[in-house]
């Protein structure tokens, strides 16, 4: 008969899952693996086993938190309307902020240093930032952009406002009166506008 493994991708998931929400909580100094171990009814041979130690867990979180993330930006096609997918990509921005707020925070929010991901985890970085940038140049290449800055600047700034937006929402911190899921989307278009070829 087989044995059974106990170590299994279920287990790891909900070590990260649980781990994340301590993060978000109380910070990287807050987590330890023995009483994470026991959130997870679960013993401290297994979180090693998996993880390795501290460092091999916030490594694993970053990483997990920048897959998914690649993972939903990925599920934005590109069209022929290149300064639409620059705001459907902040759509996506902020429904993965929504649905994973802990993960998000790990990863926009923290410091990365706390974090030490592997070069994989780095290179994923870059991923995520990749979708975005494509778009503006190939809304360049379209006439849409001006091309008086480089791609990547334009992306940066069109990324920051969906961080700052999606940064207050989480935080409780939106203004008074002035919901931001009412006009995420008109935000966000605003800011392809001022960013079109004259």
């Amino acid at each position: 008969m087989a044995r059974l493994k106990t170590h299994d991708e279920a287990l790891r998931q909900r070590l990260i899952n649980r781990a994340a929400a301590t993060v978000f909580d109380r910070g990287t100094a807050a987590l330890s693996l023995r009483q994470l171990a026991a959130d997870v009814k679960t013993s401290t041979t297994a979180v090693y086993s998996l993880f390795g130690n501290k460092a091999g867990l916030l490594a694993s979180l970053y990483e997990e938190a920048a897959r998914l993330f690649v993972v939903r930006l990925a599920g934005v096609p590109s069209t022929d309307d290149p300064a639409r997918d620059v705001i459907r990509l902040g759509i996506a921005y902020r429904a993965y902020a929504l649905a994973n707020p802990h993960l998000y925070a790990i990863l926009f929010l923290e410091s990365l240093a706390q974090f030490e991901p592997a070069p994989e985890g780095q290179r994923e970085m870059l991923e995520m930032y990749q979708p975005l940038v494509d778009a503006v140049r190939r809304g360049q290449r379209a006439g849409q952009f001006t091309e008086a800055l480089e791609p990547e600047v334009v992306a940066l700034a069109c990324w920051a406002t969906a961080h700052g937006l999606v940064s207050l929402e989480l935080s409780g911190n939106e203004p008074p009166g002035l919901p931001i899921a009412d006009s995420y989307e008109r935000m966000l278009d605003a800011v392809v506008t001022g960013w079109r070829a004259v």
